[in-house]
């Protein structure tokens, strides 16, 4: 059966902010002014996600706050890519037994990819009896209808069927700070990774339309953000379920013509997909940043084979060349996958080899986790975890001592950077980043936030670079 595009309709929208004017009017009612908590695991994509939920929340009234025990309601927006996130949240919420028995009113709203998971959402049900609303990512735009439920009925309500999700247009958003933003262009995933999970949760790829994007982007540049970051599961996809002509490539030029002083980033790219074009492009226009993060997961045809990762080793390293033949100073990230079911001491060996070779600015990465559902999690995988630690510490090392040999060939060099939030230190008291997204410190005026700088690079070490402000 063939994949239909789902758009939600205006009218559903503008009927849920109808619900939030109500339970606003409701609350009024009531005198001192409610507080929320959103408290958010997982990648930026569940970060955008809930500059929706507090969008929601503010039309109906909360005011927001970051202590637990203060909160009238608590939504925690979970992630469900690795095992390690799952259990924090469980933990987490868990705790706010405490939080529960101090305000028997709270309502805890458990929502995103791990509830959407069956055997996560009935885990829930039977074990949490505090959380009182549970929802999947596709349920999102009609937040406001869930929580108006809960507080009319005083009943629990788990909304997570399974579907391949919507577009939905239209929602409101509330950012936090004013120099960073992100700017979600599709949503789901079609690549079915072996290991991964996020298609079975985040549905099919959907793209919005190219001029909803640029829309929202001339928002942000008019509102002045200068650092925008495009999302998507894969955003090297974008508008193959469109037939609008316009592909990842397209948009990234409409929003680079923009008037204003503004970088463009995306994330994250999968390789299958990335075009000599996409290259082109970056090199090209003048605000799209010198970074480039392409997982690579692992440096072993075999094993990526194993992945349903639809490229091999040959045509990575083909893509890297092309893109730093175009972009000399091109700044390229990764993740790499340790301990993948069967991965042997030859596999991870040309893994290393690999990292050697492309000398990748940053790597994240991860032990192997079985996630129920997928292919991955029911192959042989003979190898201990004391295995596979030994493999992730090697990596870790050759990581970091590659790190820090990039960062030590900044110093002395004077770099443009975006100054975009403070450190908490008094030494070097603002934070920044470069145009390929490099840590800067530094030590100047809180006024310079939001605003782009001239920094001579006087110090490193593996994670950041030390500047003064020329």
């Amino acid at each position: 059966m063939a994949y239909i595009r789902k758009v939600i309709a205006p009218e559903e929208i503008r009927r849920q902010e109808a619900i939030c004017a109500s339970i606003a009017a409701r609350l009024r009612e009531q005198g001192a002014r409610p507080l929320a908590m959103v408290d958010t695991y997982g990648c930026q994509q569940n970060e955008a996600d809930s500059e929706k939920l507090r969008g929601y929340l503010a039309e109906m009234g909360y005011g927001f706050t970051n202590d637990e025990f203060a909160a009238d309601v608590i939504v925690v927006n979970t992630c469900a890519v690795r095992e390690h996130a799952e259990m924090r949240v469980l933990g987490n919420v868990g705790a706010l037994n405490h939080t529960k028995k101090a305000r028997p009113s709270q309502i805890i709203a458990v929502c995103g990819c791990m509830v959407q998971q069956e055997h996560m959402a009935e885990k829930i049900k039977k074990s949490y009896p505090i959380v009182d609303l549970v929802f999947g990512p596709h349920e999102l735009w009609r937040f406001p209808e869930l929580l108006e439920t809960v507080m009319e009925k005083g009943k629990r309500v788990f909304a997570a069927d399974k579907n391949d999700g919507a577009v939905a247009e239209g929602i409101p958003l509330r950012r936090d700070g004013k120099v960073k933003a992100w700017l979600s262009i599709m949503y789901g995933c079609n690549n079915f990774c072996t290991y991964c999970i996020v298609p079975y949760v985040r549905g099919r790829e959907r793209s919005r339309l190219p001029e909803d994007v640029v829309a929202e982007a001339r928002e942000l540049v008019a509102a002045g953000y200068k650092d925008i970051t495009l999302l998507g599961q894969n955003v090297n996809s974008y508008g193959k379920d469109l037939d609008c002509g316009v592909d990842f490539a397209d948009l990234i030029r409409m929003i680079d013509a923009i008037p204003g002083e503004f970088l463009i980033r995306f994330m994250t790219s999968h390789p299958r997909d990335a075009t000599d074009k996409l290259f082109e492009t970056m090199a090209n226009c003048r605000k799209c940043a010198h970074h480039l993060h392409l997982p690579v997961q692992s440096g072993s045809d075999r094993i990526l084979k194993l992945m349903n990762r639809h490229y091999d080793r040959a045509r990575y390293l083909a893509e890297i060349e092309k893109a730093r033949a175009l972009m000399p100073d091109l700044v390229i990230t990764t993740d790499i996958i340790v301990g993948f079911p069967g991965e042997t001491e030859e596999d991870f060996a040309e893994t290393l080899s690999l990292c050697e070779e492309v000398r990748f600015d940053a790597m994240f990465t991860f032990i192997y986790s079985p996630r129920v559902g997928t292919p991955a999690a029911k192959m042989d995988d003979p190898y201990t975890r004391a295995d596979k630690q030994k493999h992730f510490d090697a990596l870790t090392e050759l990581a970091n001592r590659i790190s820090g040999e990039k960062h030590a060939a900044y110093e002395g060099r004077t770099l443009r950077v975006l100054v975009d939030g403070e450190t908490g230190r008094e030494e070097y008291n603002l934070s920044s980043r470069t145009n390929g997204g490099r840590l800067v410190h530094l030590h100047g005026d809180p006024a310079l936030i939001g605003h782009f700088a001239d920094v001579k690079i006087v110090s490193s070490n593996t994670w950041a670079l030390y500047g003064e402000i020329v």
